[in-house]
């Protein structure tokens, strides 16, 4: 089902502010005009700008190989919720996504791994494929309750990648999917590309060229590692997907939706009107982050009580 979120109430001058962050973390952070190196580092510190919720312990650990955070309310539910973070395959960390990720472990009071996985420009596609397939095996090995495979924007297309890798492997599978503003055609086919270019202050098509340059290298990009948007999508979990209807990346999410439900997958697809990419990582500024963060749990916790029953 796609669904379309109207514009919600609360403080307007939040709104406004955090689209004004938004387009600071375009600009900073995501921008061709400074090194990765800088934008990195420029990531990494957004991730102690935003409060964390309380009672989450956050700690340093290793995960199939990698650096990672884990996130552990007092008194957790069985389960895990797996996350990949978002930067463009080259940004971006476990620790420049922090506050959201804490934020998910605190709603479904679950914890939760965030992966530092390999990046470009470093590290080409498909390096990061195989590092979110390889966590994703662990968690997939170990599970004893309820898994959840979660990333947002070049994270989200990483986390679709990887439970296609597994699936084709033929491994255990997580029990749902949750995308959010994912990167999932890094060939830059879809409409809204264009026309939302003027609309999302954080995103630009150049950007999006630069980025998809770098861990592409000479791959093509409706290459299924790098653009699962194009994969064989039969036999997957439950994917819940939202999008903000003012972002570039919107196409991505409503073909992916698209071609989920023609796969016989279960699959439901929010639009929220007048959000920008990534909208959720403003948690708790405003309050349409919050609220989406609150539909993605209703929504995914019947799928994830099934191993409970």
């Amino acid at each position: 089902m796609l669904e379309r979120i109207g514009k919600q109430g609360g403080l307007g001058l939040r709104r406004y502010f955090g689209r004004r962050m938004a387009r600071k973390v375009g600009r900073s952070s995501l921008s061709r005009d400074s090194s990765v190196e800088v934008q990195r580092a420029r990531m990494d510190h957004a991730g102690d700008r935003l409060p964390a919720p309380k009672g989450i312990e956050i700690a340093r650990i290793e995960y199939a190989g990698l650096s990672a955070l884990s996130f552990m309310p007092r008194a957790p539910e069985p389960g895990l919720i797996l996350y990949f973070h978002g930067g463009g395959y080259s940004r971006g960390s476990a620790q420049s996504h922090k506050p959201l990720v804490a934020r998910m472990a605190a709603l479904f009071n679950t914890r939760a791994v965030s992966v530092d996985y390999r990046m470009a420009p470093e590290h080409a596609c498909p390096a990061a494929v195989e590092d979110g397939a390889a966590a994703l095996a662990l968690a997939c090995a170990e599970k004893k309750a309820p898994l959840l495979l979660a990333g947002d924007s070049a994270g989200g297309g990483l986390a679709l990648a990887s439970v296609i890798r597994q699936r084709d492997a033929g491994g255990s599978l997580p029990d749902a999917l949750y995308l959010l503003s994912p990167w999932t055609d890094l060939s830059l086919s879809g409409d809204s590309v264009t026309t939302r270019a003027g609309a999302d202050p954080m995103l630009t098509p150049g950007n999006l060229k630069a980025g998809a340059e770098l861990y592409l290298r000479q791959l093509d990009p409706r290459d299924p590692d790098a653009s699962p948007l194009f994969a064989n999508l039969s036999g997957l979990p439950p994917v819940f997907i939202q999008v903000g209807d003012a972002e570039i990346l919107l196409d991505d999410s409503v073909r992916l939706h698209a071609a989920l439900e023609a796969a016989g997958v279960e699959t439901h697809c929010e639009v929220w009107a007048g959000m920008w990419h990534d909208f959720q990582l403003f948690a708790p500024l405003i309050s349409e982050a919050d609220a989406s963060l609150k539909r993605a749990k209703d929504w995914l916790t019947p799928h994830l009580a099934a191993d409970q029953a």
